[in-house]
């Protein structure tokens, strides 16, 4: 581990990736209360009120000690929070963490997300010694894998029924990001 941390803050050219914290509640609620933004997340009902983003803050609190994190996106020309990004499911035993992320709409198709994406992943092979990120996308997210691609993700199938979402189950496209095609 270069840092000594698995979660340590991230500077790219426009961003700087800092971990949730309490001063990022009301960000995080616009964020997942967002129809447009919530359009393919299909593991958890968007935001209705404060205390929802209250708990997902408290959720990705001390990501050192719990092993799994969100760096929330922050555009350094402006200061504002435009995003989120972290690991999670840390199989600690064979190095493998599933990535998500997420950008507010009006920072769509500008490449800020494949910017924090390229620092997370280096960060994930570094600081966390995985050697494989998984990554599961809704198959209606042509952006998204489009982006995976393009970081050199593989697309590896469909995971099946993975989430049980408003009485439907939705399949999911396997990716998966080895060190060595890094």
């Amino acid at each position: 581990m270069l840092s000594g941390r698995s979660f340590p803050n991230l500077e790219t050219e426009r961003l700087n990736l800092r971990n949730v914290g309490k001063e990022d509640i009301d960000f995080i609620f616009q964020l997942f209360s967002s129809e447009k933004v919530c359009e393919f997340l299909y593991d958890e009902e968007m935001f209705v009120n404060r205390n929802d983003a209250v708990d997902f803050v408290e959720w990705n609190a001390e990501p050192e000690e719990k092993g799994w994190n969100r760096w929330v996106l922050v555009a350094k020309d402006s200061s504002r929070p435009i995003g989120t990004c972290g690991y999670d499911s840390w199989d600690k035993t064979n190095n493998i963490a599933e990535i998500g992320y997420d950008l507010w709409h009006e920072y769509w198709g500008r490449g800020y997300m494949k910017e924090a994406l390229v620092s997370a992943i280096e960060s994930g092979f570094s600081n966390m010694g995985l050697n494989r990120i998984n990554a599961f996308i809704a198959l209606e997210n042509v952006n998204s894998i489009k982006l995976l691609k393009n970081l050199g993700f593989k697309q590896e199938g469909i995971y099946r029924d993975k989430h049980l979402f408003r009485g439907k189950y939705y399949d999911h496209y396997a990716f998966s990001l080895l060190k060595r095609e890094w």
